[in-house]
């Protein structure tokens, strides 16, 4: 009994290996996403002269916001594999502007990050108050407000279970 036990355990932590799938599926999305990114720039640099102040305001926007989501991807791949499927072995200072990030800091980073994408959307919007119903504006809001809540709330718990450990 106690062999097979010993087996079920090793194939529950070799299944973490699994999860490459999904990194390296990020890692290309990632590449995906660098080329969408390459693209609204060069709309941007060829319209520098063509846009009004509101059009470049809201352009730059978008590409802050593309870069807020590469970051994210690129943090949740290097946090996800440290924390669940190995150690960078060679990588000690490449990986060290992440800090230490166990699961519970990574979500408090991942929620900032939403608020932060979320913050640059609802401007976009706002700067496009036009463009939407009274409803919608409503609607936006309150996500927005939910995601900022959420966020606070993990950083409490986070804080609590830190006090906790100590």
């Amino acid at each position: 009994m106690k062999s097979l036990e010993l087996l079920v355990e090793r194939i529950i932590l070799s299944s973490r290996w699994i999860l490459v799938v999904f990194y390296l599926g990020l890692v290309a999305a990632l590449a995906v996403y660098a080329v969408s990114f390459a693209y609204k720039f060069a709309k941007v640099a060829m319209n520098v002269f063509v846009f009004d102040d509101a059009e470049m305001i809201l352009a730059m926007l978008a590409l802050i916001d593309a870069a807020l989501v590469a970051s994210l991807i690129l943090m949740v791949m290097i946090a996800g594999y440290e924390n669940f499927v190995s150690r960078f072995d060679e990588a000690g200072d490449d990986v060290s502007f992440l800090g230490k990030l166990d699961s519970g800091s990574l979500k408090i980073k991942v929620a900032s990050s939403i608020v932060a994408i979320s913050s640059i959307h609802l401007l976009q919007v706002f700067l496009n108050v036009q463009q939407y119903t009274d409803g919608q504006l409503m609607w936006l809001t309150i996500m927005h407000l939910a995601f900022v809540v959420s966020a606070l709330l993990l950083g409490f718990l986070e804080q609590i279970m830190g006090k906790l450990k100590s």
